[in-house]
């Protein structure tokens, strides 16, 4: 993993949780300690779930800094995912306790309103160590919201699938219908929700 920065406080930037049908979109932001690097840093999802926990811990404690922040289920419904997305971001680098002097971002997007110069990079969770930090920090913190949340509607099984559309979970959403966490301008959902609304308009008075 080579770095395409040299000096300054650069943040990286990367998100988890756009495909999914259900939960928040996650945004992390990372600033690395060039004195103390962590070995192993590496896109998430080509990581175990105990190797990015345990890489999550080490980023928490030797980054200069990091900052987590969330999009809801009702701000992406109302904005569209992508927009959520950047609003993520955005939030993640503003909870930075050090102001950064140039993030990188992963991906082919910036944000729109971002307090110094940026860059985007795709597949930067691959070849920029702050944005494979950054893509750790997500995932475990998303992972972590839908295992809560599977305590809530244990009946989804959403601490398996994490929300994405799976074979279990749309048979779920078919037999049990959308919870509160669930996307609704997302294709799935919003099939059943207006099969449902047809269901509901064509039955007789009294039926």
């Amino acid at each position: 993993m080579i770095e395409s920065f040299q000096g300054g406080q650069v943040a990286g930037v990367d998100e988890a949780g756009r495909g999914p049908l259900a939960g928040p979109v996650v945004a992390a932001a990372v600033i690395l300690n060039p004195a103390r690097p962590i070995p192993g840093l590496a896109d998430s999802k080509l990581l175990s779930a105990a190797r990015r926990e345990a890489l999550a811990a080490e980023i928490r404690a030797h980054a200069l800094a990091w900052s987590l922040a969330e999009a809801s289920v009702a701000e992406i419904d109302e904005i569209n995912i992508l927009q959520a997305t950047m609003l993520a971001m955005t939030r993640a680098v503003a909870g930075l306790a050090i102001a950064p002097t140039e993030i990188l971002v992963d991906g082919n997007r910036l944000p729109r309103e971002l307090p110094c110069p940026a860059r985007a990079v795709v597949r930067g969770d691959r070849t920029v160590l702050a944005i494979g930090a950054a893509s750790i920090l997500a995932k475990t913190h998303r992972d972590a919201i839908l295992t809560d949340l599977d305590g809530r509607y244990p009946d989804y099984g959403l601490a398996r699938h994490k929300g994405y559309g799976t074979r279990e979970h749309l048979a779920a959403l078919a037999r049990l219908g959308p919870t509160p966490e669930h996307r609704r301008s997302f294709a799935p959902v919003r099939r059943l929700l207006d099969a449902s609304d047809i269901i509901t308009t064509d039955r007789k008075p009294g039926s």
